[in-house]
């Protein structure tokens, strides 16, 4: 999550991760939800950087989106694997 602190990469985090384990109906605790959403913002700016989106700007509701499209992203591939 670049541009932002370590607590708010925490909280954007969270609030990505909580709101992918709802929609995806996954049933995750808190500390699961932080790890999806930031290793998720990490997995949407990389995916989505082959695209040309970038949503590097450090802003947090790109971030935040980015957390979002990852962890659903990972979500549904843990299930896809097992």
């Amino acid at each position: 999550m670049q541009g932002l602190g370590w607590l708010a990469a925490i909280i954007v985090g969270g609030l990505a991760g909580w709101i992918a384990s709802n929609i995806m109906k996954a049933d995750t605790g808190i500390f699961l939800n932080i790890i999806l959403g930031i290793v998720g913002a990490v997995v949407a700016n990389a995916l989505l950087g082959l695209f040309g989106v970038n949503f590097t700007a450090g802003s947090w509701l790109a971030q935040g989106l980015a957390g979002l499209i990852g962890a659903v992203i990972l979500i549904w591939l843990k299930r896809a694997i097992s």
